[in-house]
């Protein structure tokens, strides 16, 4: 008995069921964070001077990198050994299938450009996964329009063109 192997239907259609209300779920809630203000990330000319979430697409999985707000409103010492930058970023390896469930985690403040993510490519990976690496970003590109979510495409830490 073999059929134990393979999942049944109703399992495919009960996980198809749950990541529709995940991506309903995701559309509603970031409604709440603005829409976009590209007088705010168009000057951007790094990407490690982004400061909403951004998305690096690998062949199995998306990294998504967020900078957490400053807990502290002061200007003293902001980005000094006391309170450095990159004691705030986050980097969290997710499946694509979870990309709208995990955008949604992110609170609200971590959005200072309103709901616009950087999406790339991962930089190292070989020229034989490029063509799946592209695959995974019109995918990711999808369910970013899909929630609500502008995908502003970066390539080699340079913006695209089209931006």
């Amino acid at each position: 008995m073999l059929a134990g192997c393979k999942k049944a239907p109703e399992d495919n259609a009960a996980a198809q069921l749950e990541h529709t209300h995940q991506v309903e779920l995701a559309r509603r809630d970031l409604q709440q964070i603005p829409s976009p203000s590209k007088h705010l990330y168009l000057g951007v000319q790094r990407l490690e001077d982004w400061q909403n979430p951004s998305l690096t697409v690998q062949e199995k999985m998306i990294s998504i990198h967020v900078l957490m707000p400053d807990a502290n409103p002061s200007e003293l010492g902001k980005g000094t050994l006391l309170r450095p930058v990159a004691a705030r970023q986050q980097v969290l390896n997710i499946d694509p299938k979870n990309l709208a469930e995990a955008l949604n985690a992110i609170p609200k403040e971590a959005w200072p450009y309103g709901r616009v993510v950087a999406i790339e490519e991962a930089r190292e990976a070989p020229a034989i996964a490029r063509p799946q690496l592209r695959r995974n970003i019109e995918v990711a590109i999808d369910t970013l329009t899909n929630i609500g979510v502008v995908a502003d495409e970066w390539a080699d830490s340079k913006p695209v063109s089209n931006r």
